[in-house]
């Protein structure tokens, strides 16, 4: 489930690359309403990009392999994270021996997951910056809480104070969600579900 949220972050997040867009996503007269039709559209649109990511990965990536790589590569830092705490150092010198061809274990998997993100993200790109700022207002829904959870205070998921009093604000009230960050939350909900109901889940198990 982690690697699974990782991953829907990466799709996600990779599109607020600074420079890409010039101001906040959305519209002041969007073609989608209302505050239900936002938040279940986006849900939608985010339901469609990551079936289509799976179906992508499925054709791309042999999911056998892939877990029986990780199998491996997790047993043996599991079996070397053991010596070092019994600190038997013949165990962790025979375990060392295998560094150098588990690294490259893992690098496979890496760049296996990574393919068809390669492909998937122009496609992403376009849907991002040219579809949904037409479809919906900056803002799409309004939380209970703030959810600014990103470290560095460089991406608000809500809006704050500060964001308001800032002459080109965008919200209203505090604690609005913005159109990018909904469809952030709304994919890295769904991505999970879908891998594991399409079987393209980047776990061992």
């Amino acid at each position: 489930m982690i690697n699974s949220m990782v991953l829907g972050f990466l799709n996600s997040i990779l599109l607020q690359i600074p420079g890409l867009n010039p101001g906040p996503l959305g519209s002041t007269n969007p073609l989608i309403q209302g505050t239900v039709g936002s938040v279940f559209g986006i849900v939608l649109i985010a339901i469609g990009l990551n079936l289509l990511n799976a179906i992508i990965r499925k054709k791309m990536v042999d999911q056998e392999k892939i877990k029986r790589l990780l199998k491996e590569t997790r047993a043996w830092q599991k079996e070397r994270m053991a010596a070092f705490r019994a600190k038997d150092q013949e165990k962790i010198d025979q375990l060392n021996k295998k560094s150098a061809y588990m690294n490259k274990m893992n690098m496979e998997v890496m760049q296996s997951n990574m393919r068809p993100m390669m492909i998937t993200f122009v496609p992403f790109l376009l849907v991002f910056y040219l579809v949904l700022p037409h479809l919906f207002s900056y803002t799409v829904a309004l939380s209970p809480i703030p959810l600014d959870i990103i470290p560095g205070n460089f991406f608000h998921l809500t809006c704050t104070a500060e964001d308001i009093a800032k002459p080109e604000h965008v919200c209203t009230q505090a604690n609005q969600m913005y159109l990018w960050s909904w469809y952030f939350l709304s994919s890295v909900a769904v991505s999970g579900i879908i891998m594991r109901v399409t079987k393209t889940s980047m776990s061992a198990d």
